[in-house]
């Protein structure tokens, strides 16, 4: 029977040692370098430790690496299912790198996001990841000028400073109204909010764009910011909507994301609208819940995943690469039309 350590701490590498008969630079030869070490005394130094109930203690072998064994995700707002899949795709790429994944969530708040920022540089991470707030802002600048590998997601870096990843938000905006100009549509509504979300700003962009391209009065594009990207937000929406004089009622609403879409989905049921014979709507994103809403909505769909495993391949590359090159990846976005937009008016 193998002697326990005494006083109930932890077993060490020392007790390993003890009980295996063999010296801690063996112990240690198993832990770091297992292939140095021969079959038989590697086989005897595990059973210690099973015996034992050894766990290796990460956090100070981390310490003096300097680095964890770990990335970190900073998410724009946990509660949106288009970041839960960014978060997963970063997340199927740490595993196959042997890392576990952080995942902090500023919630669009710019001071929160920032304390994430610090506490994540202390915990050591080996590379972060972020949908920021503003990309512009001045702490991003500082964070990407401490050296630690760093990339952008769903939102493209300026400066080239650091690498990024995103969807072409204004060619998202684009698609998402030639769709509804081509199905007859003369009054839009722009669904999206707050300006300083760069997502926001760009679909937005788009939606100008080819709406000025087709020859349409700009008053015609009417844009109702909201307060947030949410579901209760989009069913606000939908009450700004139905008070509008009857002349100026949008036939057709662009949303800035698939909850604000979904939202105003609820609205327009609830208060007896056809969809898409009185009010035809366009999400952005394609979430899962998109194609199971009760009238399956028409969305812009982006690469959710694979946004995520760029991302973590890019930070990775950074962390490990001496002959880096910071990358600014950039995805086509793609029309999903489902019967929230119906069939061509005429």
């Amino acid at each position: 029977m193998a002697q326990q350590p005494r006083n109930g701490r932890a077993p060490s590498v020392k007790d390993v040692a003890a009980v295996a008969g063999v010296s801690l630079g063996t112990v240690s030869n198993v832990l770091n370098r297992p292939a140095v070490v021969s079959t038989t005394t590697r086989e005897r130094v595990e059973r210690a430790m099973a015996e034992l109930g050894f766990v290796r203690n990460e956090s100070a072998r981390q310490l003096r690496a300097g680095t964890s064994r770990a990335l970190a995700y900073v998410m724009l707002d946990g509660g949106n299912p288009f970041f839960q899949d960014v978060a997963e795709g970063i997340e199927i790429a740490a595993d196959a790198a042997d890392l576990s994944l952080f995942v902090c969530n500023s919630g669009g708040r710019v001071q929160r996001e920032s304390k994430h920022l610090d506490r994540l540089v202390q915990q050591r991470v080996q590379g972060i990841l972020i949908t920021p707030v503003d990309p512009d802002a001045p702490h991003l600048a500082e964070f990407a000028r401490r050296g630690i590998p760093f990339v952008m997601v769903d939102r493209l870096s300026g400066s080239g400073g650091h690498c990024s990843v995103a969807v072409d938000d204004v060619l998202g905006g684009r698609i998402a109204v030639e769709h509804l100009i081509d199905r007859g549509h003369e009054r839009v509504a722009f669904i999206g909010g707050p300006d300083r979300i760069g997502q926001v700003r760009e679909r937005y962009q788009g939606a100008r764009e080819v709406w000025a391209e087709f020859g349409r009065p700009a008053e015609d594009l009417i844009h109702l910011a909201t307060e947030a990207l949410t579901v209760s937000e989009g069913r606000s929406a939908g009450e700004r909507l139905a008070g509008l004089p009857s002349r100026r009622r949008p036939t057709a609403a662009f949303c800035a994301n698939d909850l604000l879409a979904l939202g105003l989905l609820q609205h327009a049921v609830t208060a007896g609208l056809r969809v898409p014979d009185d009010l035809a709507i366009v999400g952005f994103d394609d979430i899962d819940f998109a194609a199971a809403a009760a009238v399956p909505l028409t969305s812009v769909r982006q690469p959710r995943q694979e946004l995520g495993r760029t991302a973590a391949r890019l930070v990775l590359d950074e962390a490990t690469n001496p002959d880096h090159r910071h990358e600014q990846a950039t995805f086509v976005p793609a029309l999903v039309a489902r019967a929230s937009t119906g069939t061509v008016r005429r």
